[in-house]
């Protein structure tokens, strides 16, 4: 007789399985019923999505909903001093990752110009220039040293600064603020405050673009007569969040992974042309960007479940990644694997604008910290790396290493 899972009450958190692999909770509901009900804190019944076929098929289908403003809400973990939704979040002007089309569709086509392939390979040897750089100040160190503070963060910071226009002099001010407003368990108002301290930063730093453009995404965007100023904030919140927090939190956590996978490690030493399908395969099996929602706007049919209009559907990425219905041996390691179709930028119209981006810096970065520090090893032991449970966006807060010399 098949054993019918049990419905869970709320997210399961707990980073179980380790610290790469999703909640064991999340694996086994996958593994038994991929589109599952689920009991939010609030007692909304709503749905959780964990098989790759269903996850990929909810992303392109846009009858779920981005949109926070049609709905309540319905958050599936505890946040403190946050009482349960009882109306609809406003919109954001500007923020088009919880829009749908058309007005997705219209400040997202504003944005694809600067963020086309071509582009990007344009700024390839920018990036390359950008993580040497880093490097050599990393080696100038006396290790130990955080990897996080000292590669992982300020690359990305740096190349997504000079790409959209933001004074990297300010990051330490706008880094603060990001960080409290993705915490998970922060309270509101704290949460509040630091988004009203990016967005009134953002605001100013738009209205002088416009004044004043330079040679940027932001002031290409500024120049337009058909974008409101506090559209142009919104857009630059997103891009601002989304061009450092995913790939910095990407480099940590990919370093710990390959320096736990030591065997992979000397194979994509030994063959550096490996790297642009690691990359691929670091994505799948860390997806640090996991949970995401969506809002039916009528009952749906999906995974053989109906999903009834107005839930709330939460989407785990990471499951989605391990299911072995599309991944051979999804929880092992392999940087020879073919990776492709792997969600971890998204599916449909919300795809990562970014993806390129990420990738070619993610490319450059890896190929230059195992290049330059052929011995680096962690310098605490795997158990006490410190990860990042409490954030929206997965990773290590620290990531201590050592090396005994450096190559060039």
């Amino acid at each position: 007789m098949s054993h019918t899972p049990l419905v869970p009450h709320g997210l399961p958190m707990e980073r179980d399985a380790g610290p790469f692999g999703p909640p064991r909770d999340i694996a086994r509901l996958r593994d038994t019923r991929p589109v599952s009900p689920m009991i939010f804190p609030d007692g909304h019944e709503g749905w959780l999505v964990t098989g790759y076929d269903e996850a990929r098929t909810l992303l392109a289908d846009t009858r779920f909903s981005s949109r926070q403003d049609i709905g309540v809400l319905h958050i599936p973990y505890e946040i403190p001093g946050m009482p349960a939704a009882t109306e609809p979040s406003p919109p954001e002007p500007g923020l088009f990752i919880s829009m749908d089309p058309p007005d997705h569709t219209r400040l997202r086509r504003m944005l694809t110009g600067a963020f086309t392939a071509k582009r990007m390979k344009q700024l390839e040897a920018r990036i390359t220039d950008i993580t040497e750089r880093q490097l050599d100040h990393m080696a100038s160190l006396t290790p130990p040293v955080d990897l996080v503070k000292e590669f992982a963060l300020p690359v990305p910071l740096l190349v997504i600064c000079e790409l959209i226009g933001v004074p990297y002099a300010d990051r330490d001010s706008f880094q603060a603020n990001t960080a409290t407003f993705m915490e998970k368990d922060v309270a509101l108002e704290d949460k509040m405050a630091a988004y009203t301290g990016l967005t009134t930063y953002l605001r100013e730093l738009v209205t002088r673009k416009r004044a004043a453009p330079e040679d940027d995404i932001l002031s290409d965007l500024a120049r337009r007569d058909d974008i409101t100023v506090e559209e142009l904030t919104g857009v630059a919140f997103l891009l601002l969040l989304a061009g450092h927090e995913t790939t910095a939190n990407m480099l940590g956590l990919g370093t710990f992974a390959l320096l736990e996978h030591p065997e992979q490690t000397a194979r994509l030493r030994a063959d550096p042309g490996l790297m642009p399908g690691a990359v691929e395969e670091l994505m799948r099996y860390l997806s640090v960007a996991d949970i995401f929602y969506r809002y039916a706007t009528e009952d749906i049919e999906l995974g053989g479940e109906t999903i009834g209009q107005g839930s709330t559907v939460v989407v785990s990425l990471l499951a989605a990644n391990r299911d072995p219905r599309r991944f051979d041996n999804p929880d092992t390691l392999d940087i020879h694997r073919n990776a492709r179709g792997q969600l971890a930028f998204g599916h449909g119209v919300h795809l990562c604008l970014g993806h390129q981006l990420a990738r070619i810096e993610m490319r450059a970065a890896f190929t230059g910290l195992l290049r330059r520090f052929p011995t680096l090893t962690l310098a605490v032991p795997a158990a006490e790396v410190r990860l990042r449970t409490n954030m929206n966006i997965y990773g290590v807060h620290e990531l201590p290493v050592t090396w005994t010399n450096t190559a060039h």
